[in-house]
């Protein structure tokens, strides 16, 4: 077929529906996604291509992503805006990080900072899937893996009776997350030296035991990890100064109301200092930003819609609502989304609109000369 008129995304299409390069890219199609690779500066930045790697980009993504045309039926959706994510961002992040693991000549751990509804889950499922198909072995762990265990959080909250949910700072077993963390930095990257090296247990927790309360269920147990995925609605997220805080907090901005929702908010803060530790072991950070932050209770809505037609229990809105508004008491979006990217210790923001496509992929530097 003659491709000479069509988009980048077309040329996606189109290798999906069978009409693939046999052996190599055409000069056309080349031509074309190199362009395609250069049109948005903060994104080429983001991912070190420039005019003379371009091309070489553009081959190096052609393969991994017909070697992921049998594998993308385990994906949750193929439109076009899934394509588009998956080549601007998916593959080259999966790029990134292979590179950034041959540089370490150890395991990578990449924390990844995002809300409910960001799309943690998808990012994760469709690295790991990339990465396979690199040669390298991945796992993710979750924030909320790391909970402590029903019982000790039920003295957790006789102790404190604000922490009426699992999720603030203080509800996680952060020895138990530094332990994982420096096993699996320690762990060998090859599956020869992984024989006899000692297995790693990794802690999963199952939210639906004691009513939904959650527990530890059984950990998973592995040899090792090329590339640690570590996500959660705070993974990476530092104390701001008092001072800071206060002034934020004179505005009382909403769910915040009153002088206990005050303190409780510089609890949590202060509860942050026991965290820096566990976020020193991550080698990169990035943010999956909301274009607005209230956006979650958006989505959390949504899901728990679509879960309650499909049969399954969930929380009405009026619960869901509370429920994330209590997370936004804790540490509020407004302080310390943009306080993170004040400082040098992220790497990539990826922007994400009310329909959850990406609107912008760059360096927190670029985001911050942007606004």
């Amino acid at each position: 077929m003659d491709r000479s008129n069509l988009n980048p995304v077309k040329i996606l299409e189109a290798w999906i529906a069978g009409d693939r390069p046999l052996r190599k890219i055409s000069a056309r199609e080349l031509e074309l996604l190199a362009v395609w690779e250069l049109a948005d500066e903060a994104r080429a930045r983001a991912f070190n291509i420039t005019p003379d790697s371009a091309a070489d980009v553009v081959r190096h993504k052609t393969d991994l992503f017909l070697s992921l045309l049998d594998e993308l039926h385990t994906l949750p959706q193929k439109s076009s805006v899934f394509l588009e994510t998956l080549w601007n961002l998916w593959l080259p992040l999966a790029i990134q990080l292979s590179t950034e693991k041959q540089r370490l000549n150890r395991p990578l751990i990449q924390g990844i900072l995002g809300g409910q509804g960001t799309g943690k889950t998808t990012l994760c499922q469709v690295l790991t899937l990339i990465l396979g198909k690199m040669g390298y072995s991945t796992v993710s762990i979750s924030l909320d893996d790391l909970y402590k265990t029903y019982a000790d959080r039920q003295k957790l909250q006789k102790a404190d009776p604000r922490l009426i949910w699992r999720g603030p700072p203080g509800t996680h077993d952060i020895d138990l997350g530094i332990s994982v963390l420096d096993n699996l930095r320690a762990s060998p990257t090859s599956e020869l030296a992984a024989v006899d090296h000692p297995k790693i247990e990794i802690p999963r927790f199952d939210k639906s035991a004691y009513g939904g309360a959650g527990d530890r269920s059984q950990p998973e147990i592995i040899c090792g990890a090329d590339i640690v995925l570590f996500e959660g609605w705070f993974v990476g997220v530092n104390p701001v100064a008092d001072r800071r805080l206060n002034e934020f907090l004179a505005a009382a901005p909403f769910p915040i109301s009153t002088e206990a929702d005050c303190q409780f908010a510089r609890d949590m803060n202060a509860k942050l200092h026991d965290y820096l530790p566990l976020w020193n072991r991550l080698d990169r950070l990035m943010v999956l930003y909301p274009q607005d932050y209230r956006l979650s209770q958006v989505w959390r809505n949504q899901a728990e819609r679509e879960m309650m037609a499909q049969g399954k229990s969930g929380m009405s809105e009026a619960e869901i609502n509370r429920f994330v508004e209590y997370f936004w008491k804790a540490l509020h979006p407004e302080l310390f989304m943009p306080s993170m990217l004040e400082g040098d210790r992220v790497d990539l923001v990826i922007e994400i609109l009310g329909d959850r496509t990406v609107s912008k992929i760059c360096r927190a530097i670029d985001l911050k000369s942007s606004n």
